[in-house]
């Protein structure tokens, strides 16, 4: 048990609480992102219903059915659900497959790894769901392409495997929100309540801490009162952002942000890839990045770009209302993001909204991967922040932080939240909401000079 998670002490712990029989029936694994909490999970959820004998505990081969159908991904007693990214996980465990083309591990890999994405469309969690609907075509696709995955033609695995990939893509495009809704916390419920298939069921929701208002509620009368045969585990990469309420009722297990040499075995053992070879010494998250059809790298400039727009947007709303001294924080922004944009080849900042619209979207492919989209968010507010930070001539850090500053600063942080909620809750197309998030900076700034 636990034999594929590498580096990780919390496992240990694990091992010692399973194998006295002192394991809590609702667990919080939390730490830095690819540290190995869901692996850590979905392989509890086996040892769980394992129903081999032995002396060690549920090994990776172990013969049994419930087993076999745990490392598939496939026993009824395991519900998956919450947001997260897939798209780097799957196409690097689709390069293994072609790679590894005699390796049943390699096809192991890639499934598990598809198989992660399509649970999140269970239908015990989708019950009575219209958009459910519309996303079957790609779900029976996949289902059907994973179950004919061949072995030794290397032509038709390479087909079948891009075809798999690509559908993926559009599935977590069009399927995973940003959130974790209250209607699935309350089927996930209903769920637990049934008497499993096997020994003992596991529920696990990753990224907890994107729970709604009314999911956490309904979660708590989860772990307030747990079905016998239920074990829950969240995961979250920040244990503050859990409420107290539900902290009170779950064992943590903290999961420690993994070395170079631990990330760089794990991409050796489990990617099958030369640690020697480029992306290996920046570890596992990088490395997984570096498979994207968008590197979230070339997200930084394109930040710079907006941000440095949206200044000279409202730096020219000021001066057709006839203000003729303009708020340094727009000036010192634009100063700060615009040269950097230059550098990367993207040219001088872009006035018009739809020219600058076209622009981000052109290239990141329209934002085909959403969870780009909120990463794109997040670097905007890096390079804002970077601006704010660096003071004006013979000023001292501390005193740029002014009070219209910070008014700033709020503009900001308000716009990319509406816009991260437009596309990741509410399902909004990123063009449409890159031109309001666009205009309401513009608007916002303007107003305050």
């Amino acid at each position: 048990m636990f034999e594929n998670v590498i580096g990780q002490g919390a496992t240990d712990q694990l091992r010692k609480d399973l194998g006295a029989g002192a394991l809590a029936p609702s667990m919080l694994f939390f730490g830095p992102p690819v540290s190995g909490k869901g692996t850590t999970a979905l392989e509890l959820g086996r040892a769980l219903s394992c129903e081999g004998g032995g002396k060690k505990i549920a090994p990776w081969t172990c013969g049994c059915s419930a087993c076999a159908r745990h490392r598939l991904l496939a026993h009824p007693d395991l519900l998956l659900l919450g947001p997260r990214s897939f798209s780097g996980e799957i196409a690097a465990s689709r390069s293994v497959f072609l790679r590894e083309k005699e390796s049943p591990s390699s096809q192991i890999l890639f499934i598990r790894s598809v198989r992660k994405l399509l649970a999140r469309f269970s239908p015990v969690l989708w019950e009575d769901d219209p958009r459910l609907g519309k996303l079957n075509p790609l779900l029976q696709s996949l289902e059907e392409d994973l179950d004919s995955l061949p072995n030794g033609d290397e032509a038709a695995r390479e087909k079948l495997s891009a075809s798999i990939l690509k559908d993926a893509l559009k599935l977590e495009a069009e399927g995973i929100s940003e959130t974790v809704p209250v209607a699935q916390i309350r089927r996930a419920a209903y769920w637990g309540h049934l008497a499993p298939s096997g020994r003992r069921k596991l529920l696990v929701i990753e990224n907890a801490d994107r729970m709604q208002d009314g999911a956490r509620n309904s979660l708590l009368k989860i772990l307030e009162e747990p079905p016998e045969r239920l074990t829950i585990v969240l995961t979250s990469s920040r244990r503050e952002a859990i409420l107290p309420t539900l902290l009170s009722r779950l064992r943590p297990y903290r999961f420690m942000k993994r070395d170079e040499k631990a990330e760089a075995e794990v991409i050796r053992k489990v990617y099958k890839e030369n640690t020697d070879s480029p992306g290996i010494g920046r570890g596992l998250a990088s490395y997984l990045d570096s498979f994207l059809p968008v590197p979230p790298d070339s997200l930084y400039p394109l930040a710079a770009l907006f941000a440095a727009s949206a200044a000279l947007g409202a730096i020219e709303t000021l001066r057709r209302q006839g203000v003729s001294v303009l708020p340094p924080e727009l000036v010192s922004l634009g100063k700060h993001a615009a040269p950097i944009a230059e550098a990367a080849g993207l040219g001088r900042p872009l006035a018009e909204n739809q020219e600058l619209t076209a622009a981000i979207l052109s290239r990141t492919d329209n934002f085909a991967l959403r969870s780009l989209f909120s990463r794109f968010l997040g670097t905007i507010l890096l390079v804002v922040s970077e601006a704010n930070t660096a003071a004006p001539a013979g000023q001292a850090p501390a005193e740029s932080q002014n009070p219209r500053q910070i008014a700033y600063n709020e503009i900001w942080r308000k716009c990319v939240a509406e816009a991260d909620a437009a596309v990741g809750t509410w399902n909004q197309s990123p063009a449409l909401a890159l031109e309001r998030f666009i205009f309401g900076l513009k608007t916002g700034m303007a107003e305050l000079r």
